[in-house]
């Protein structure tokens, strides 16, 4: 097969969460461990660190994999879901694992996996366990695909587990309090690994963690207990300065508001690696944060894809990380002439919830993503209308950037966002530009 036949076969022969949603959830470890063992369990050939959270475990992640590349370390990368190419959620050392091996890896062991009948998840998992043992990986950054306790991430033994965050998400799966989720979240943590969580904002939550780690007899450490910054402020420049405590001036290049949290939460990770043994220098915590994107290929964070008009896109899609992204946005608003707001979101969110955190003083364009969890143009525009939020409908995220361009004069500001698979839709149209 070709990798575009690879690829077909993958989408259409797996459910796939990305595209269908519920119908492809598969909550569960049998399959994950049939096929590990299959495999020979080739995530027991190097380090694990294992990170979950609702928002922020993409940027951590991206975060510590460029640090510990620096630091000398060959690392590898999961994550999900991915943006423009599939082969963005299985890197090593930032560079995405080869087509050939996608194509081999499938062609070598369909036999034994279709009978399993494995998520698309599962699979690609499996496959990015795989190809990190092949590439003799020191380190592994394994993001969780969905809450943690029964996600098919959660074979490994890491030498840290990590929550970045709770808020409320995916209830349908995992639960309609922020305990029941941070119960399914707290499922990573294994006896005897220490576990750092990043921010927490009621005691019952935090009450839920110090139980696990009770009955897990470990320890669990919470980023927003400790001192890290002595100062920290968003820059002209678009980028975060801090001063930290332990590696002093760091610039970071993830510039949306909610970063200096997950800042936070990626220090108090390499202080806890460190109290591991693992060896990490001022200078590749310096040069991790500033250059997290070319050493990682991460996309969609609060990411400027144009100038003049200025065009941003952002991946927040819930009502926590739009309590962020609000803010954020309330200040470009004020400096802008006038701001087009490109949004469209999947049927399986709180979509009222993060309608009521937009702006009325925007100008909206309301689309759908090209996946089929995508709710119509016209519900979502309804619904918006009703939260008062003016604008018009679009049938593509295509024929809404034409029209927001069009519209906009070059004082104006452009974001595109409400969901990852409206980014995903946008990103080639301004790479198409850039060439």
């Amino acid at each position: 097969m070709t990798y575009e036949e690879t690829l077909h076969y993958l989408y259409t022969s797996t459910p796939v969460f990305q595209h269908s949603g519920a119908s492809a959830y598969k909550p569960g470890l049998d399959t994950s461990i049939a096929l590990d063992n299959y495999l020979g369990n080739p995530h027991k050939a190097y380090k694990t660190i294992h990170v979950a959270g609702t928002n922020g475990k993409g940027s951590v992640s991206h975060l510590l994999a460029a640090i510990l590349r620096q630091a000398g370390y060959k690392v590898g990368l999961f994550t999900s879901p991915h943006l423009i190419d599939f082969r963005e959620r299985i890197r090593v050392n930032g560079k995405m694992i080869p087509k050939d091996y996608v194509i081999d890896f499938v062609d070598r062991h369909r036999a034994t996996f279709e009978p399993l009948r494995p998520s698309f998840f599962e699979l690609t998992s499996t496959m990015a366990f795989d190809y990190f043992r092949a590439e003799k990986v020191d380190y592994a950054i394994i993001e969780v695909g969905m809450g943690g306790r029964l996600d098919s991430t959660n074979i490994i033994t890491p030498i840290l587990s990590i929550i970045t965050n709770i808020s409320l998400d995916h209830t349908q799966f995992l639960g309609d309090t922020v305990e029941k989720i941070a119960f399914e979240k707290a499922g990573i943590i294994k006896p005897g690994i220490s576990a750092l969580v990043g921010e927490v904002y009621t005691q019952s939550v935090a009450q839920v963690f110090a139980d696990t780690a009770v009955k897990n007899d470990t320890l669990v450490y919470f980023a927003s207990r400790e001192e890290l910054l002595n100062e920290s402020y968003l820059m002209d420049t678009g980028e975060w300065y801090f001063d930290s405590v332990e590696y002093g001036q760091l610039f970071g290049e993830l510039g949306g508001v909610v970063q200096v949290r997950n800042a936070k939460t990626a220090l108090a990770a390499l202080n806890l690696l460190g109290s591991l043994g693992v060896e990490i220098p001022q200078e590749a915590v310096r040069e991790g944060f500033e250059h997290v994107v070319e050493l990682t290929g991460l996309m969609g964070r609060w990411q400027t894809l144009q100038e003049k008009p200025k065009v941003i896109c952002d991946t927040g899609h819930n009502t926590g990380g739009w309590q962020y992204l609000n803010l954020q946005l309330g200040e470009v608003i004020k400096r802008s002439r006038r701001t087009h707001m490109i949004v469209g979101m999947v049927n399986d969110k709180d979509i009222n919830g993060v309608l009521e955190l937009m702006s009325k003083e925007a100008f909206y364009y309301f689309t759908q993503a090209s996946v089929e969890r995508a709710m119509p143009s016209a519900e979502i525009a309804a619904m918006g209308m009703m939260h008062g939020l003016s604008g018009v409908t679009c049938d593509s995220v295509a024929i809404a950037v034409e029209r927001a361009l069009a519209n906009a004069a070059e004082e104006d500001t452009i974001f595109i966002g409400g969901s990852t698979f409206i980014v995903a839709d946008a990103l080639p149209l301004f790479m198409k530009e850039d060439k």
